[in-house]
């Protein structure tokens, strides 16, 4: 399992065939007045494919990255499944003793949502600790080679990601992670936890509704969590039908049409933020890791079919027996699931837990600073967490 240093590097005929498919968009008609209530305007479309085609310079976008976040690639086995390569991440701090931490993704991110992270959680003071950082580009994602074969579920993506920080010489580690990285570093935690994997964060707490007859009242802010999560459910939601039981059929069309990748993912950036100023090469670089990634867009939906034998659920919810390792959660009110608190409380050893007045599901990219504020409070001297690494207190 060897290293290698790894730069994007897309072939220009690659860049071309983009631009044609691009040039050659035939676009639906649209409602008067319809704005975002049947999904993305077709005014912001017809912008976008405009600048992908001519003006976005992904050339400029790509070194940029290359410069910016230290990439590696390395070849991983997971059981029963061969061998695969796998891209990621990794920054060590110039503090020898930083805590290891591993953050995993989501849909429809990739490892450009630790692009903000980084440089603020590698850093460290006498007031703060400070972190190794590594973030995986999972397996079907970004730069990440696909699974081949069926039944690659949670357990073995949690597989990989441990034996990634393994190879790297983290013995012990802490993870993060939102969306699809909720439920992968829940896993890590079920599976590894006390071992290697000694405490989780999230910035998506999951929730029941307590079965006891005396279920405390909630807050006004508990109550506007909720009506997100009604408004989720009702009319954000239909995305995980498909994904989760036909994705090869939507496949085709992510794969062959770029505008179609960009309303699908565009409509999620837009609806899942809080009030985020998309720029639109911000937008197309972030789909271009999509358009161009290892596997194509259609591998970045299987994980929605494999994970939970089609049950979302089961997926988005942790399992028995709970992790006991110390967790901590964020919660921003424009998530796509906000509960309450004493429904969260439930998930686990939470140790650790913030309420943030604004963020939405992008919480790395949107709120990278209240993300990594909460990491330094929960793993920090003083905090519920500290110490938990062995001989590494992230302080120098």
């Amino acid at each position: 399992m060897t290293e290698t240093p790894f730069k994007i590097s897309i072939p220009d005929e690659k860049i071309a065939l983009l631009r044609q498919k691009l040039e050659l968009t035939t676009f639906p008609d649209e409602l008067e007045d319809s704005g975002w209530e049947y999904g993305v305007p077709l005014s912001d479309v017809q912008r976008l494919v405009a600048r992908w085609a001519n003006g976005y310079d992904w050339k400029k976008h790509e070194s940029q990255l290359n410069s910016e976040l230290p990439q590696f690639t390395r070849d991983i086995d997971a059981e029963g499944h061969g061998t695969l390569s796998i891209h990621y991440v990794h920054k060590k701090s110039e503090i020898a003793a930083a805590l290891p931490l591993l953050f995993i993704h989501g849909w429809p991110g990739s490892f450009l949502e630790a692009r903000k992270l980084l440089p603020l959680v590698t850093k460290g003071s006498d007031n703060f600790p400070a972190f190794h950082f590594v973030a995986m580009s999972i397996p079907g994602y970004g730069f990440s080679q696909s699974p081949r074969t069926k039944g690659f579920d949670l357990a073995q993506y949690a597989e990989v990601a441990n034996k990634l920080m393994l190879a790297l010489g983290y013995t012990e580690y802490v993870t993060q992670g939102g969306d699809w990285g909720f439920p992968i570093t829940c896993r890590i935690a079920q599976i590894y936890g006390g071992k290697h994997s000694k405490a989780w964060h999230t910035n998506m707490p999951i929730g029941e509704a307590p079965k006891s007859t005396t279920e405390p009242s909630l807050t006004e802010k508990e109550k506007a969590g909720l009506e997100r999560t009604s408004w989720f459910h009702r009319f954000g939601g239909g995305y995980l039908r498909q994904q989760s039981t036909q994705p090869q059929t939507l496949g085709y069309s992510l794969s062959d049409s770029p505008a179609g990748l960009l309303a699908w993912i565009y409509e999620k950036l837009v609806n899942w933020s809080d009030s985020y100023q998309w720029e639109d090469d911000e937008v197309l670089t972030w789909l271009s890791i999509y358009w161009f990634s290892r596997g194509g867009p259609t591998a970045s939906l299987r994980i929605y079919f494999e994970a939970g034998n089609h049950s979302l659920g089961a997926a988005f919810s942790v399992p028995e027996p709970r992790p006991t390792i110390p967790l901590g959660l964020s919660q921003f009110p424009k998530d796509i699931l906000v509960y309450p608190k004493n429904w969260t409380r439930e998930m686990g050893n939470v140790v650790f837990d913030a309420d943030h007045e604004s963020g939405g599901h992008f919480a790395a990219y949107e709120r990278p600073e209240y993300l990594a504020d909460d990491l330094r409070k929960m793993f920090g001297k003083g905090g519920p967490a500290f110490g938990v690494v062995s001989g590494h207190s992230g302080y120098a």
